[in-house]
């Protein structure tokens, strides 16, 4: 255990000197050379762990350039998908085909207008949802929605579903916000081969738009309702996770932008407590989240190889060592909340613009090498699955307490889990967008190991199947678009009551299926790929065979412990355990 004393005593260096240390921003994801460009996710890897590869990128700065660029690859009958500066997806939704030019949207970023007479900005796809937010929060107006993360640009984070938490009002889901959207689609050559299309409010083609997944067009512009600047107050309360199933629901409709933590192998919950506050109320507080701030490079590796060890070692109690250790150092600094410059005490009071959304380690300059985002691919360190299912609140309930039914037979294969976030249980209301949640609903968040190579089964990895099978199959929840590992999104179209609708305007706008890909084909179209040896491993497919798992390495497709419909590679001496 000497390696992850070291650890926990680094852990400790970084939560004190964080706001001291600079040093590498994320890697640019699009990389070309003489023979073409290669792009790339925020992880270095995608979940199938091949290459994304098209001949050209292209980087428009205006309007006009990027309808010129649709125009050109239509003239063409070039492919086409649009990318960003961030590339946070997990999903291959911006993987091109082999014939495909990539449009980045990174240098697209210079217009923000803000209408604070109308409470509305409108911004180019490209912006970044920070200076977003910090232009909005300059004219004394705040954005009520935003994900968690700001490693994302305005285009991408409305296409994929990008979400906060909040049953209030018009809800967590940023897209919930969206009040005008400008589209680039291809047109016939009397037209010039692209136009603009201009969606207002009530339009119902807007419906399609705000989460396309790119496959409509390129967006250009993006118009978000605002509100009157607030600010607010958090209080984390660390609790026992008795009832949780029976609270959730009461605490999302009395604090508007309350979420639960859950750490199931430590039975402990997490309630946020977070209210907006007038604006004269006293406080200057940020939530610097810890997972997002820079971290030493040495303490990312030590993670990763302390985890990597104990998981060759079938070492259960390591896990459960780490995952305490954990837990406990976020609750003494508040995970990330700092009344100033550091936390001192609940509640956190700050303006809406610091309160909402993080993303530190994104802008440490170059000059130091030694820290970084935790995942930064350049380092190996952190290196992890993130699975997330969007519930009807209804179903919810019952899910957790599935779920609590296997955390019991032996809490200790939860604590894999319980060394990232545990489980992030977040609320988002009802939409009007075709791949929008239909109905009011509960989102859960869960990161957990991966292996180096796609081959090597990995501690408990059954029980994480379970879950994810529980959720997607038994309980029918929708995966959300810019996560997850391929199995979450089987059988996807029965799950929107919209997505013929989605289709349909897919078909009038992009007639040649210009935005369109191998992963949007196969996800959207239900063209399953092939099943082969190992599948299972990464959730690439769900196992119905030994050979999907590695029965050579102890690992056979077995039925689940709660869930008895699930088929999940589980490690035993034989197939007929």
């Amino acid at each position: 255990m000497a390696t992850q004393g070291w650890l926990l005593r680094g852990l400790v260096f970084v939560i004190c000197g964080t706001a001291l240390i600079h040093g590498m921003p994320p890697q640019n994801p699009v990389r070309c050379n003489q023979n073409g460009c290669v792009l790339y996710n925020s992880y270095g890897v995608w979940g199938d762990r091949k290459d994304c590869k098209a001949p050209t990128v292209v980087y428009p700065t205006t309007e006009e350039e990027l309808r010129l660029a649709v125009a050109n690859a239509n003239k063409n009958n070039v492919k086409v998908k649009v990318v960003t500066k961030f590339s946070h997806t997990i999903p291959k939704l911006a993987c091109p085909m082999e014939n495909a030019v990539l449009i980045s949207t990174e240098r697209y970023n210079s217009i923000i207008n803000v209408d604070v007479h109308n409470l509305s900005v409108t911004a180019d796809a490209g912006v970044s949802l920070r200076n977003l937010i910090d232009r909005v929060e300059q004219a004394g107006l705040s954005l009520v929605a935003s994900p968690y993360w700001e490693g994302v640009s305005v285009g991408g984070m409305i296409s994929t579903g990008a979400h906060g938490s909040s049953w209030w009002g018009k809800g967590g889901a940023v897209h919930d916000h969206v009040t005008g959207l400008k589209l680039i689609v291809p047109v016939n050559q009397s037209e010039g081969y692209a136009k603009v299309v201009n969606l207002q409010a009530h339009d119902p083609i807007l419906n399609a738009a705000k989460v396309s997944l790119g496959m409509l067009g390129v967006i250009s512009k993006v118009t978000f309702s605002l509100e009157r600047g607030f600010k607010r107050s958090i209080t984390f309360n660390f609790t026992n996770d008795d009832g949780i199933e029976k609270e959730f629901m009461e605490h999302a409709k009395k604090y508007e932008f309350g979420d639960i933590q859950w750490y199931p192998s430590r039975h402990t919950a997490v309630y946020r407590y977070d209210n907006r506050v007038p604006l004269n109320t006293s406080g200057d507080g940020v939530f610097d989240f810890l997972g997002f701030q820079s971290n030493l490079v040495l303490v990312s590796q030590a993670t990763r190889a302390s985890e990597k060890a104990l998981d060759n070692a079938r070492n259960v109690d390591g896990k459960c060592t780490l995952a305490s250790s954990f837990v406990a150092v976020k609750k003494v600094i508040a995970n990330g909340l700092k009344n100033n410059l550091i936390f001192t005490g609940f509640p956190v009071i700050g303006h809406q613009g610091k309160m909402q959304t993080s993303g530190s380690c994104l802008y440490t300059p170059e000059i130091r090498k030694d820290v970084s985002c935790a995942w930064d691919p350049r380092i190996n360190g952190l290196f992890f699955y993130e699975s997330t299912a969007i519930f009807p609140a209804t179903k919810f309930a019952d899910f957790i307490s599935d779920v609590k039914k296997l955390r019991d037979m032996n809490p200790k294969n939860f604590c894999g889990v319980d060394i990232y976030n545990g489980i992030l249980i977040r609320f988002i209301k009802a939409s009007d967008a075709y791949l929008g949640q239909s109905e009011d609903s509960v989102v859960i968040d869960f990161n957990y190991y991966r292996a180096d190579d796609a081959l090597t089964p990995r501690l408990n990895q059954d029980v994480w199947e379970e879950v994810e099978q529980m959720a997607f199959c038994k309980y029918g929840a929708k995966p959300h678009w810019a996560k997850n590992r391929n199995l979450a999104f089987l059988n996807v179209q029965n799950k929107y009551p919209n997505f013929n609708k989605f289709l349909a305007v897919k078909k009038e706008l992009d007639t040649k299926n210009m935005f369109s890909s191998e992963w949007s084909d196969e996800i959207l179209f239900d063209k399953e790929g092939v099943k082969g040896d190992g599948c299972a491993l990464e959730g690439q497919c769900i196992c119905s065979q030994d050979s999907h798992c590695s029965p050579g390495k102890g690992y056979f497709c077995q039925q689940g412990l709660v869930y008895k419909e699930a088929r999940v590679c589980r490690y035993s001496s034989s197939s007929m355990s």
